[in-house]
């Protein structure tokens, strides 16, 4: 069964049925995230080596425009995913590529805080209020999270904060949603996004984490935010919106890519 096939099933028999309640009641799609995962969505931009499909910007775009027209709250999901997916592949080696690559885990974005007045949404992706503080092999991350997607109902989150050295810079890690003390506060009645996507805000204080679980180098957060993480998002939400993608994607246009094999390994 080829890429698209998988992707029609399961969009008709688990994500309609799924969007209906998640619009009506609010409800997390599960079932809709678990069945995308068996069906390889979720590590559809997870290397060939690693057990994924290899595919990249194009075709991740493509997934989540269809998906969109079946359920909003899915593509939000999705949207996260694969942009947090982005960071984790460009650097290799993490903990969750293998997990991600069998459908298994679900990331998140934890990056987003309360901007200062005067100061413009994408100062997340510039500077981070979060602290980092390593004890040996842990590290203590401490840090209030706003707008996360999934948020509680992902395996892990892409978690921004400060340089360990105190330096200018960002660092980036991946967090287990199960560490201790990372608290999702109160789910957001409304607004934000789509209803079911299950944003809300995270809260880390602290959270202890093995210091291998920072993605690349400590203070190289913010470029792989601005190279990777941001166009990503950019246009898989314009995908979402119907809005014919720019110049961040090449290759072949969202919608041709899911008709071709994979990369050859």
């Amino acid at each position: 069964m080829s890429c698209r096939t998988a992707l029609s099933t399961v969009l008709a028999e688990t994500v309609a049925p799924a969007a209906r309640r998640a619009a009506a009641q609010g409800r997390f799609p599960r079932e809709s995230v678990s069945a995308l995962g068996r069906a390889g969505v979720l590590g559809l931009t997870v290397a060939r080596e690693a057990g994924g499909a290899g595919f990249g910007l194009p075709e991740a775009a493509d997934v989540v425009a269809r998906t969109a027209r079946v359920c909003p709250a899915t593509a939000a999901v999705l949207t996260s995913h694969f942009a947090a997916v982005a960071a984790i592949e460009s650097c290799g080696g993490s903990w969750v590529r293998e997990e991600i690559a069998a459908g298994r885990h679900l990331v998140g974005l934890a990056l987003h805080e309360e901007v200062p007045a005067g100061r413009a949404e994408e100062d997340a992706y510039e500077s981070s209020r979060s602290v980092a503080t390593r004890f040996a092999d842990v590290v203590a991350l401490r840090g209030r999270k706003r707008r996360v997607v999934a948020a509680g109902e992902a395996d892990s989150y892409l978690w921004s904060s400060r340089t360990l050295a105190g330096a200018e810079g960002l660092t980036l890690w991946v967090v287990p949603a199960q560490a201790s003390e990372l608290l999702v506060p109160a789910r957001a009645a409304a607004g934000g996004g789509p209803r079911g996507s299950g944003i809300s805000t995270l809260c880390a204080d602290p959270v202890l984490v093995p210091a291998d679980v920072m993605l690349g180098r400590d203070g190289g957060g913010r470029d792989l935010l601005l190279a990777l993480v941001r166009p990503w998002l950019r246009e898989l939400g314009a995908a979402a919106r119907g809005v014919p993608p720019g110049p961040v994607a090449e290759g072949p246009r969202p919608g041709d890519g899911l008709l071709r094999s994979a990369p050859a390994a």
